[in-house]
C-alpha cells in the first residue's frame, strides 16, 4: 500500500521537529488496517496508557495482561514471526517470560495519529539460560480498534545497541 510511505514521512517529519522525546498527537491518516470513522478515534491518552500497560507486562513477565490488551484477531508481529489472537499471544508472551529475566524497557517516544501509534523504545534483558544480556531498539507501530490493540508490529535492531556499548 502506498500509506505507509506517507505514514513514515509524517512521522520522520515530527521525530525531527520532536526531539524532546515528547508525547506527540498529529492529525489522523487511514490506517492500512482499520478503517474507523472519525466518532471512534481514541483519546491520545488512552492510547498512550494502553502502550505503558504493554511495557508493564512485559517487565513484570505478566503474558495474560499483555494478552488482554489485543482485539480477539489482534496480531503481534515481530521479525520473522507472527501471532494472532489472544491466546497465541499469551502463550508466546509466556514462554518468552519463562525464558528471560531482568527486563528493563525505556520508552522514548510515542507518536498518535488517530488510532494508531509509533512507539520507540530501548529494551533490555537477560537469558535466563545462558546469561547472556540482550539489548535492542525497538520501533513499533501500534493499530488500535475498539479500545484494545489490533496490531502491534516490531521493528527491531539489536545491533546498534551492541556497537554503541549499551
Amino acid at each position: 500500500m502506498k500509506i505507509f510511505p506517507a505514514i513514515l514521512s509524517v512521522v520522520l517529519f515530527f521525530i525531527v521537529l520532536n526531539g524532546d522525546r515528547s508525547v506527540q498527537a498529529i492529525p489522523p491518516v487511514a490506517s492500512p488496517t482499520t478503517h474507523q470513522t472519525e466518532s471512534e478515534v481514541m483519546p491520545p491518552e488512552a492510547i498512550q496508557a494502553i502502550i505503558h500497560q504493554a511495557r508493564d507486562a512485559w517487565v513484570n513477565g505478566d503474558a495474560e495482561a499483555f494478552a488482554s490488551l489485543f482485539t480477539p484477531d489482534g496480531e503481534l508481529i515481530v521479525p520473522g514471526n507472527r501471532w494472532v489472537g489472544p491466546d497465541a499471544i499469551r502463550d508466546v508472551a509466556a514462554g518468552f517470560s519463562a525464558s528471560a529475566a531482568e527486563v528493563k524497557i525505556e520508552i522514548r517516544r510515542i507518536l498518535i495519529t488517530g488510532n494508531q501509534a509509533l512507539v520507540e523504545w530501548y529494551w533490555e534483558d537477560v537469558d535466563k539460560a545462558s546469561g547472556k544480556q540482550n539489548r535492542a531498539d525497538d520501533a513499533i507501530v501500534v493499530d488500535f480498534a475498539a479500545g484494545r490493540i489490533q496490531r502491534w508490529r516490531e521493528y527491531i535492531d539489536s545491533q546498534t545497541p551492541a556497537a554503541q556499548g549499551l
